[in-house]
């Protein structure tokens, strides 16, 4: 029987799963350009109820209520706040002749535990604000999903020590050319871009299995757990 389009069929439109925008990139400067325009249309999207918020909440039945979606959802949801800085400079995230002094402001700044935040008009310093707000969203989701707990235990502590090791990294003699052929061939160097993305990734992949529950196969969790990107769920 014809339903004439009364009944929505539980599909997204592109223009709903906004994350798609995301996938295939490998530039930090196209990430970031990407999350500039994807980021308000996805909260568009939340503001006005076709999507279910935080994406950690969606049962399978909803709309991207899948655990690819909601891994990249929640992820998204995290990243949100690097777009949200006032006065932008994204070199200091994604150019390598800038990362250590970016790396160096982070570690002295004082860690917070908010994920709504007021920025200074400072880059460097917002940027660092924004980072701990995307982790603090993390133990939040984690939190609402009763996440394993040992996953979640010091995250900020534990993206504090990726810093420092990233700071040693930077430190190297020839570390801005090993950049460029690292890029040159679709790996990821340790800009703080990418390093924030990756400790995104991986928590939000946690929230993701927790969110599914006992509807979680395990064939399913394996596949999440081997997979390096939500892009990988097809």
């Amino acid at each position: 029987m014809a339903n004439f389009g009364w009944t929505r069929v539980n599909k997204p439109s592109p223009a709903e799963d906004a994350a798609s925008d995301l996938r295939g990139l490998t530039d930090p400067c196209a990430f970031l350009a990407a999350l500039d325009k994807v980021v308000p249309r996805y909260l568009d999207l939340a503001d006005n109820g076709v999507l279910v918020y935080p994406a950690c909440k969606r049962k399978s039945g909803d709309l991207l209520g899948d655990n690819r979606a909601i891994w990249e959802h929640t992820r998204l949801e995290a990243m949100r706040y690097i777009p949200m800085v006032p006065r932008q400079d994204t070199s200091l995230l994604a150019d390598p002749s800038r990362q250590p002094e970016m790396i160096d402001a982070f570690l002295r700044q004082r860690a917070h535990d908010n994920t709504v935040v007021d920025f200074t008009g400072t880059a460097i310093e917002d940027y660092g604000i924004a980072i701990y707000a995307a982790l603090n969203w993390l133990n939040h989701c984690g939190a609402l999903v009763s996440a394993d707990p040992q996953k979640f235990s010091g995250t900020l502590r534990s993206f504090r020590k990726v810093m420092v090791v990233a700071r040693q990294w930077w430190a190297l003699d020839g570390a801005a050319e090993r950049c460029r052929q690292m890029l040159e061939a679709g790996q990821r160097p340790p800009l703080v871009f990418f390093l924030l993305w990756a400790e995104c990734t991986n928590l939000a992949r946690e929230i993701a299995i927790a969110a599914a529950g006992t509807a979680a196969t395990e064939d399913n969790i394996s596949r999440m757990r081997a997979a390096d990107d939500p892009e990988e769920m097809t």
